[in-house]
């Protein structure tokens, strides 16, 4: 809500709200584009009448100033809503959706994008190390989101990426999550499978291979699909076997779109396989838009990622801290595999936050011992 309410400022729109006490880094964004919320919510914060009111999905039904909006009439609008009316209904949405990989890959895209020159409009669920900014208008025609599959409002009960018209998709992986809000695994598919079918029949699919049931929803496209991933049965993958070392991950790639181009070296500055897999998810629709081989390949190699996605916070008397967002037990899994690979022979000590919803309310205990193990337990 705030980098949306941050640029619909840059819009040139008149914006004020309100929240609960806020802290950075949320508060000095806002301070930044001179937007100062109020505090606690009070009808008389709708007076003046505002043209539009924005409601979050942490507001519920009998919150005080929802309810008078209602009364009052006000038009009324979800997050979500809001994004696609004012930025995405006249750009080439490029949305990246999927259980793991979204924020990275969001934030790789729009690196990659503005480092060749396209001047994207971005929007981005995390901080990215190499950007001004998780959000930016721009004046290219890509705008590039993370498609969230989390609700909307409690008027808009839909998953967030239902209103961001994609022309382009990236689908980085389909696995039960949010148990909260999806009660089985299939009412989960079913919203990626919406999303799916939401590409037009020029648009382009871009899907993880790897993963069986991303290529059961890719058959639902309209569209052309290219499937990626560290195998060789998808059409983007790398040229023989990743070269993981502590420092880099290198591998090389084949051109489709120009055989004269050859074969392209990439040098990746982030850990592990599923961070292969993201950029070549980036490459791939990057590609196919006409950024130059060249160019892709140098910006993947200056992406330094995501704060929070295993992230370096300090070194002392031979520890080194690790901060990273992870929480599904396929991402700690992963998460562990790329630590392995950054510090080969070293301890490794996990000290693990349950904080989402769903991982604190135990819905996946059990697979979560075999993750922290993940099969190879440290020994001396």
């Amino acid at each position: 809500m705030a980098p949306l309410a941050c640029l619909l400022q840059e819009q040139g729109h008149h914006v004020r709200g309100v929240d609960g006490p806020l802290y950075p880094p949320m508060s000095t964004l806002l301070a930044a584009a001179g937007i100062t919320p109020s505090v606690g919510y009070d009808p008389a914060h709708l007076d003046p009448r505002p043209d539009l009111v924005v409601i979050g999905n942490a507001i519920r039904r009998d919150n005080p100033e929802a309810v008078e909006a209602e009364r009052l009439g006000l038009p009324i609008l979800s997050m979500p809503q809001t994004l696609s009316r004012f930025f995405l209904a006249s750009r080439r949405p490029l949305v990246i959706a999927g259980t793991h990989g979204k924020t990275t890959t969001t934030a790789c895209a729009s690196w990659v994008y503005t480092d060749c020159g396209r001047d994207p409009g971005y929007l981005i669920g995390g901080a990215p190390l190499d950007l001004p900014g998780s959000f930016r208008s721009g004046s290219g025609e890509r705008f590039i989101v993370e498609g969230d599959e989390y609700n909307a409002a409690y008027f808009d009960r839909g998953a967030k990426f239902l209103h961001y018209r994609p022309e382009t998709l990236i689908l980085t992986s389909a696995e039960y999550d949010h148990a909260d809000l999806y009660p089985t695994p299939e009412a989960l598919f079913a919203a990626f499978e919406q999303l799916v079918r939401l590409l037009p029949p020029g648009g382009l699919l871009v899907a993880c291979g790897d993963e069986p049931k991303v290529r059961e929803l890719a058959a639902s496209a309209a569209c052309r699909v290219v499937f990626y991933g560290l195998g060789e049965e998808n059409d983007v993958h790398p040229l023989g076997p990743v070269d993981a070392l502590p420092e880099v991950s290198r591998f090389r790639l084949h051109d489709p779109h120009d055989p004269d181009t050859g074969e392209v070296e990439v040098t990746l500055r982030l850990a592990g396989e599923h961070n292969v897999a993201n950029a070549l998810a980036v490459w791939a629709a990057a590609r196919r838009d006409g950024l130059p081989a060249a160019g892709v390949a140098a910006a993947l190699g200056r992406f330094r990622g995501v704060k929070r996605r295993l992230e370096e916070l300090s070194t002392g008397r031979g520890v080194t801290v690790v901060d990273d967002f992870a929480h599904h037990p396929t991402a700690v899994a992963k998460t562990l595999e790329a630590l392995r690979q950054r510090f080969p022979g070293r301890r490794l000590v996990v000290l693990f936050e349950p904080r989402s919803l769903t991982a604190g309310r135990a819905f996946f205990f059990a697979p979560y011992p075999s993750a922290f193990a993940n099969g190879r337990p440290w020994s001396r």
